[in-house]
């Protein structure tokens, strides 16, 4: 039975993939499509209903950003999903510090839905909308 919305936890991180784009600068298309994605593990993403590459809403505490589902390509992850660093990410994370300088990346609490109608926000429109300029 398909869920409209799926509990998970959130952990974010750095990727090869995240680090390869930031090299071609933040602007570039690279760096786009290695950040502005979500890992999920693959029944996650069948009790959802949703495809490799399909938009999904992913909410926190501290808001929502769409993403690509992408099936996490080396084990089982449920109940888990990763995205690598960089502005979408750090749009749904806390910046609560905890007086130690550097927010938590790790353990946030979050809901996916499907959202194959919404667009992934470029960097720009992201964080005109985070930002208001």
């Amino acid at each position: 039975m398909m869920q409209q919305k799926l509990h998970v936890t959130l952990l974010t991180g750095r990727t090869i993939e995240q680090g390869v784009g930031k090299e071609y600068g933040k602007s570039s298309p690279e760096y786009y499509e290695a950040c502005s994605m979500v890992y999920m593990d693959a029944d996650d993403m069948q009790k959802l209903g949703v495809k490799n590459g399909t938009n999904v809403l992913v909410t926190t505490p501290n808001g929502s950003v769409v993403l690509k589902a992408v099936k996490y390509p080396r084990s089982a992850i449920p109940g888990l999903i990763y995205i690598p660093y960089g502005p979408w990410a750090n749009s749904i994370v806390s910046n609560a510090t905890t007086s130690i300088g550097m927010p938590s990346f790790k353990g946030t609490p979050a809901e996916v839905e499907a959202a194959p109608d919404q667009p992934v926000l470029s960097m720009k429109e992201l964080l005109k909308k985070e930002f208001g300029r």
